[in-house]
């Protein structure tokens, strides 16, 4: 839209796109997750910055408000790398709102309408990212579908299968390891889906927890402490040798707990908020946040960082 590329031409850009990555995954959080009402968009960038996290991902609730999210992101020099689509048929406005904020591309899913031939949906779907691809060329963003618990594309044959039919450098998939483990083992799938992944979500999984408490009790775990076989996980992507993005889906997180977020996820520092001031060995984060103190804690952390390049 016009609002939008004026918007991004109104801003030095901070981009995500980090070419080769110099080997390392990069940690980011869904700005929806972010739980401190009180907090300005600048200062919640600059608490993820702090923390640790290597950026953020948007949602296409966001669509109009391509110019503060830009002036935070340019102020603390924190990249937007994506727009969550989820299932709107609109993807137009999302691809623009990417591209004004500097991102690399839109997540979206796969809807199975259950009442009708699973292949009306299959080709439906297929249609409607077909008709998206030329305004992600004119932008260069990627469409990348996420495999979510629809009952569709849980196969990882029927995963490769969809993207291959679309067959667009620009189209892959959106790897969700958290949602992948219910119905596969998500080291098997990677080196099968290889260069067709674009961008990864993480969220535990606890396979016991599912079988004795309920279905969605599977996701109720901190990172690193289900059944996910991170190492394998990690072993997999270093094979593909991925480098990208790995953004965390673990629901609302005020500062305490995104802090624990990004020590599992293996961000530098790993630290733990504390709202008392005079702790000992404590440091001041975020000139401008208030009474934010962190310590220094030790975690069982998945250590993404295992994987740069030697």
């Amino acid at each position: 839209s016009t609002s939008m590329a004026a918007a991004a031409a109104s801003f030095a850009p901070v981009s995500s796109r980090g070419g080769e990555f110099t080997g390392t995954i990069k940690k980011a959080i869904k700005f929806p997750d972010i739980d401190e009402p009180t907090l300005s968009i600048e200062d919640k960038f600059r608490l993820l910055k702090d923390i640790g996290f290597d950026g953020v991902e948007l949602r296409y609730i966001h669509i109009g408000m391509e110019k503060e999210f830009i002036a935070a992101r340019d102020k603390v020099g924190l990249p937007i790398h994506g727009v969550v689509n989820s299932s709107q048929p609109d993807l137009k406005s999302a691809i623009e709102l990417c591209a004004a904020v500097g991102g690399e591309g839109i997540l979206v899913t796969a809807p199975y309408d259950k009442t009708r031939p699973l292949m009306e949906s299959w080709k439906e779907r297929q249609d409607i990212i077909r008709a998206g691809l030329p305004h992600a060329e004119k932008h260069n963003v990627k469409i990348l579908v996420e495999n979510v618990w629809a009952g569709f594309l849980i196969s990882v044959f029927d995963a490769v299968k969809f993207i291959d039919e679309v067959n667009h450098p620009l189209f892959g998939i959106y790897f969700d390891v958290g949602n992948n483990a219910r119905w596969g083992v998500p080291e098997h799938w990677i080196p099968i889906l290889g260069d067709r992944i674009g961008k990864l979500d993480i969220k535990e999984w606890d396979d016991n927890l599912h079988r004795t408490a309920g279905l969605k009790a599977g996701f109720s775990q901190p990172i690193g402490e289900g059944t996910i076989n991170w190492e394998g996980v990690r072993a997999s992507l270093k094979q593909i040798g991925y480098k990208g993005w790995a953004t965390t889906e673990v629901g609302k997180a005020d500062r305490t707990r995104l802090a624990d977020i990004a020590a599992r996820m293996g961000c530098q520092p790993c630290f733990l908020v504390d709202s008392t001031p005079g702790v000992p060995g404590a440091t001041r984060v975020s000139e401008g946040l208030d009474k934010v103190y962190i310590q220094q804690v030790t975690l069982s952390c998945i250590h993404w960082g295992a994987m740069d390049a030697a």
